[in-house]
């Protein structure tokens, strides 16, 4: 029969509940060569979770105890059996709670087993072992973490229960998380075991029915180095960066050594319960791999007064000493070697995150709630304690309680004997001063409406890296759903990596640098803040103000006969019309409106009219003076100033009845240019009819052609000071730039096409300014002797040497 195996903590009590936990986390085999009896197998390693997972079953158990409504005169007492992590020494438990300590070979096995439930097991292979031993004696086993769905089979497993969900929720809801963030293309990796293959197996079809594809599924167990190695080499040479791992911590922990050793990093890990939230991960190189691993984890839950409990129950048993004893002495003796550590009596920071051990706790209650029923206890009158509870009836029970316990926790079981899906979606950070946190940044909770199961705070959330705004080329030879991401043309975008084609962006839209936004696209317009328009700006000023000048020297100067020659009254008319070209520029800058767009060109138009229609009446009177020099000439009197005013009025009122023709039948607008650029917009003004445009070009081509014929044929007119000869020039200028500025004005793009056109009535007004009343400035500023009438005549007295 062998030696008996004692429990590791136990306590007597009327009703006794048993637990199997991995205290201790590796096993060391004795050798069996038959040559004397085996020695008993040793533990080492200890698995500071699941020794928590075994304080909080007493901390429960105890708390139960004092309680005056839960049980009132029951106790309940415990066998808590350590399994090593070994599924050998799991069986050896599981008998030893079934059989009692004491076994002789004479007793009769009567069926009544001293233990009324069972809390365990850890891992879900290991439960499979304990709910399929126990399950033929009807004797309930309640386990807080193992969550394999092979579990739920009330066939097969009709006395076990768990205060955890089935993995089935957390296979799904991995499947959803996965295709929320649209990460179709990932690698799957699991634990060979009921745990890692159950899990596995649910989360691929529902991937596949949600359409993600799964490059590689591979698995491997703990103690499988070699399948461990090529795992690794498969996670390496495929292109999936996202990896969905559905391991223990042992596994994990395995894995990720593998990882450090062939220096694989930037996976986007997709994590479970059992690992995602594992202290024994944290190394100080972990977060170089797993930095970013994004999963689910039970809810963290506090529960009241259980640290205070551990911290109490260590130093009263590791350090027994007190600051209050009464005798000084004795206090010196006992306490003098711990003076060091009691400053850090009440440190509690070391007690881990209460993730399972909460579930322990509902465990440990439900056993006493169904216990509660089955012996009718009243709070005032106590319980029947004449009653005998057989382990079948507290199965019953445990099917049909419904309780709260202090922290909030609504517990029940649902047909299944699982606990409701809830769980809190965590992310692997680093804070300021390294260490690794795990941050909630979400949960999904089964019990809820289906659209509202899932909620996600994606901006709190820190990446492995992961792409968005890819499209996907077919890979020749592989199935269907293999692809390859390539990046979406300009101006489309693709904000799902599963997408075969990306979107156009809509016309005014283009594509962000991620290519998974349609943006605005810039507007571009000549504006007053650019470089450019403010040079253009200074040279339009600079001209009106220079031209403004000349109008006040030439009005001081109004009765020398410089100013008198030609007509001055159009000298000051032609001042003015310069002065108007250069302000009519700008117009031209700014965005375009309907009203700017209608004023630019047509006061252009006229501006440049009235302009050459002075040039033109001054160059018809040089001409009409020459001929009225002529003996019985009589023709100045058919050209006087009256005939001058009337010329540039008819001329000038002509272009004004072509600009409103122009704007009444089909006037400017302004237009949004998307056929130049395609990832901006031009903002400009449309010529709405290009004849009427034509037509004021045109007429101003006309009359500059006119005046330059006329000008040159008045050149070499016997007179000192011939103004023809600067007419000339300045036609001369005039046309030259407004021939060179249609080829530039269709060449150039954008804002440039408006500021070609700038230029060119800045240019021609200066050209006219500079021309005609630059040699007169000179004359009249520099030398005045020359401004006589009898020196214009060509009659002044010349010097003798």
């Amino acid at each position: 029969m062998g030696d008996p195996k004692h429990p590791l903590l136990s306590k007597d009590g009327e009703v006794t509940i048993g637990g199997i936990f991995a205290v201790h986390s590796k096993l060391t085999l004795s050798s069996f060569e038959f040559t004397e009896k085996p020695q008993p197998l040793s533990c080492s390693s200890v698995n500071l979770r699941d020794f928590r997972m075994a304080q909080i079953m007493i901390f429960a158990i105890e708390e139960i105890n004092r309680s005056e409504s839960l049980l009132p005169n029951v106790s309940i007492g415990y066998q808590i059996y350590d399994n090593c992590g070994s599924r050998l020494f799991s069986m050896n438990s599981t008998m030893a709670l079934m059989n009692g300590q004491e076994f002789a070979a004479e007793d009769r096995c009567n069926g009544q087993s001293l233990i009324h439930a069972i809390i365990g097991e850890s891992e879900s292979s290991a439960t499979v072992i304990l709910s399929r031993t126990t399950g033929s004696f009807k004797i309930p086993v309640i386990s807080q973490s193992a969550t394999c769905d092979c579990l739920s089979n009330r066939k097969d497993y009709p006395s076990f229960f768990r205060t955890i969900a089935s993995d089935y929720h957390q296979s799904r809801a991995l499947a959803y998380m996965v295709k929320h963030f649209g990460w179709f293309w990932v690698g799957a990796v699991n634990t060979d075991n009921d745990y890692g293959n159950y899990g596995m197996n649910i989360f691929l079809n529902t991937a596949q029915e949600e359409g993600i594809c799964v490059e590689y599924s591979v698995k491997f167990y703990r103690t499988e180095t070699e399948k461990l190695k090529k795992v690794v080499d498969i996670i390496k040479q495929g292109t999936a960066k996202v990896i969905v791992a559905f391991l223990t911590s042992f596994e994990m922990n395995s894995l990720f050594e593998q990882l450090s050793i062939q220096n694989i990093t930037g996976l986007q890990m997709i994590g479970v319960e059992a690992w995602i939230t594992a202290k024994s991960l944290i190394t100080p190189k972990s977060f170089r791999f797993l930095g970013g691993s994004l999963g689910f984890a039970v809810r963290k839950i506090n529960v009241e007064g259980f640290s205070d409990y551990v911290i109490k129950e260590f130093w009263d048993t590791a350090f027994p000493c007190s600051q209050t004893e009464r005798n000084s002495f004795q206090y010196a003796l006992n306490c003098s070697g711990y003076q060091d550590l009691l400053p850090v009596k009440n440190y509690n920071e070391d007690v881990p995150e209460q993730r399972y051990a909460s579930n322990v706790y509902k465990a440990v209650y439900a056993v006493a709630h169904s216990v509660h029923s089955l012996l009718k206890c009243r709070e005032q009158e106590g319980c029947d304690k004449g009653l005998t509870i057989q382990p079948q009836q507290v199965v019953e029970a445990l099917k049909k309680i419904n309780f709260t316990v202090k922290f909030g926790d609504h517990v029940w079981f649902d047909s299944t004997g699982g606990a409701v899906a809830q769980y809190e979606i965590v992310n692997w950070q680093q804070d300021s001063d390294g260490s690794i946190q795990f941050k909630p940044v979400g949960y999904y909770d089964a019990s809820l409406p289906p659209d509202q199961r899932f909620v996600l705070n994606t901006e709190n959330i820190i990446w492995a890296g992961a792409q968005l705004g890819v499209n996907v080329y077919i890979f020749k030879g592989r199935p269907v759903c293999c692809y390859d991401c390539i990046p979406c043309a300009e101006g489309e975008i693709s904000n799902e990596t599963d997408s075969n084609n990306c979107r156009q962006c809509p016309g005014e839209y283009w594509s962000n640098a991620q290519k998974n936004k349609c943006i605005l696209k810039a507007v571009e317009f000549l504006s007053f803040t650019d470089v450019m328009s403010i040079v253009l700006v200074f040279f339009s000023l600079f001209g009106a103000g220079l031209t403004v000048l000349v109008a006040i020297l030439f009005y001081i100067k109004k009765d020398t006969p410089i100013v008198k020659a030609n007509n001055s009254e159009l000298s000051f008319l032609l001042l003015f019309s310069l002065t108007l070209c250069f302000l009519c520029s700008l117009t031209f800058i700014g965005r375009p409106t309907e009203w700017s767009c209608m004023l630019r060109h047509t006061a252009f138009g006229i501006t440049f009219v009235l302009c050459i229609s002075c040039v033109l009446g001054k160059t018809i009177v040089v001409l009409m003076a020459f001929k009225a020099t002529l003996p019985g000439s009589n023709v100045m009197k058919w050209f006087g100033p009256a005939q001058q005013r009337l010329s540039v009025l008819a001329f000038t009122l002509i272009q004004v009845l072509i600009c409103v023709l122009w704007l009444t039948i089909s006037p400017p607008f302004p237009h949004k240019n998307m056929k130049y650029y395609q990832e901006k917009i031009i903002l400009e003004c449309h010529l709405g009819s290009t004849i009427g445009f034509s037509a004021v070009l045109g007429y101003i081509g006309l009359l500059a052609v006119l005046c330059f014929i006329l000008a040159f044929l008045a050149r070499t007119l016997p007179d000192n000071f011939n103004e023809a000869k600067f007419i000339t020039f300045s036609m001369l200028i005039f046309c030259a730039v407004w021939i060179t500025f249609i080829p530039a004005y269709v060449s150039s793009p954008g804002k440039f096409t408006v500021a070609v056109e700038i230029f060119a009535i800045v240019a021609s007004s200066f050209g006219l300014l500079l021309c005609i009343f630059a040699p007169k400035c000179h004359i009249i500023l520099f030398k005045p002797e020359q401004n006589t009438k009898q020196h214009l005549m060509g009659k002044a007295p010349t010097k003798s040497n």
